[in-house]
């Protein structure tokens, strides 16, 4: 277990201030799948601190991670706290048992420690410890293998692609089988001027590549997963315009905040009481498009859905992820029958890997990354991967 104790080494922050925070919490009156107006929202008391003295904003908090906290000089207990969310970054609200608030002093400093919630952890864990010798073949060490390749067949393509993206959909389309298609290009999401996001040249081939399938394909089943709900998001969004309500579902975390989750995308969502959750095995096999972030894939795993039950899997920017992030989806959900495309940035290095020990052994190394400096991908074949440069809006 040196490598969990290790992920938090250094980052105890002496003499902070700890202010009470309100943050609106929603709990649902209405049915169980879409928001509406009279649910009710209820203020929360937070403890809120920065991070902002901390190196390079680390260490990297999640929702559902632990803070420790006692009043500095003093030997006694530390009280523990659930993370609730991390706002910019920096601002952390933590909710604490009614014990800390009987003590707060706005007046006192306090010390605060981390330690995190084990889930995805042991996800990780599972992943790895289940990954079999054809994912070992045909995913992780892939070879230059004669490939099935499905005819040609007449598309209508988006006009708004341009002749490297209308290859690099053709490319996805023909495939039957592994070894894993590469996409090589920035990451799928942007930031426009006005704080919206759009996709970038290598989200638009994932979204024209599914929506080809969908289209041409009645049997497909299609996983899209990425590492950030932010860019789950966005897909759902731009596919839902395509495809319909019942064609699509959107898995989340249980424990992802409900107002975090983009108002027009809830209809796609599971949330019953107050958390996420998703529908038994025979009514999300039903579902042609599912997204998901790497970790949460796991829930699919979780109710019955078996490796093979996708025909593809698109492994979204995983070059920002670790390579047993995305172990999660393909140790679990992928076959040899299953088309996998995993698109990544140049340059871009998966997040933040905290153990010494863990990065010594090369798990700063995403699986993208590891992928593409292979003999199969290093060579540029457009059988088996596409560059993409970005040139301005798509």
């Amino acid at each position: 277990m040196l490598l969990l104790d290790q992920k938090w080494d250094g980052f105890e922050m002496k003499n902070v201030s700890l202010e009470l925070h309100k943050a609106a919490i929603y709990r649902r009156k209405g049915g169980y799948k879409n928001l509406i107006e009279s649910d009710e929202k209820d203020d929360k008391v937070f403890v809120a601190f920065k991070i902002d003295s901390i190196p390079e904003r680390r260490p990297f908090l999640l929702s559902r991670d632990f803070a420790f906290v006692r009043p500095s000089g003093r030997n006694i207990e530390p009280f523990q706290g659930i993370i609730y969310r991390v706002v910019k970054s920096n601002l952390v609200l933590v909710e604490f048992e009614e014990d800390f608030y009987l003590e707060y002093d706005r007046a006192c400093k306090y010390d605060v420690k981390f330690s995190f919630n084990r889930v995805c952890l042991k996800r990780a864990h599972q992943a790895i410890a289940v990954a079999s010798d054809h994912l070992l073949r045909y995913f992780l060490f892939p070879e230059r293998v004669p490939q099935i390749r499905l005819a040609p067949t007449r598309l209508s393509i988006s006009h708004e692609l341009d002749r490297e993206q209308v290859s690099a959909v053709r490319q996805i389309l023909s495939l039957k089988c592994p070894p894993p298609y590469l996409v090589e290009g920035p990451v799928s999401v942007t930031k426009m001027g006005d704080n919206r996001k759009r996709l970038s040249r290598s989200g638009v081939v994932v979204q024209e590549a599914v929506l080809q399938v969908y289209r041409t394909s009645p049997s497909c089943r299609i996983l899209v997963c990425a590492p950030l709900n932010n860019t789950c998001d966005v897909f759902t969004r731009s596919l839902k315009t395509q495809i319909p309500e019942s064609d699509m579902f959107r898995a989340n975390a249980a424990f992802r905040e409900l107002d975090g989750v983009p108002f027009d995308i809830l209809p796609s969502c599971l949330y019953e009481g107050e958390c996420f959750s998703c529908p038994p095995r025979v009514e999300i096999s039903k579902y042609k498009v599912i997204l998901s972030t790497f970790m949460s894939s796991f829930r699919l795993h979780g109710v019955g859905i078996v490796a093979g039950h996708f025909s593809h899997i698109f492994l979204v920017d995983a070059s920002s992820a670790t390579e047993p992030e995305t172990l999660v989806t393909l140790a679990n959900l992928a076959n040899e029958n299953t088309v996998v495309v995993v698109t990544g940035a140049p340059r871009d290095h998966s997040g933040w890997v905290r153990s010494p020990i863990a990065r010594y052994n090369g798990l700063s190394c995403s699986y993208f990354e590891r992928l593409r400096e292979s003999e199969l991908y290093n060579g540029l074949d457009p059988k088996f991967m596409t560059q993409l440069q970005e040139r301005g809006t798509t």
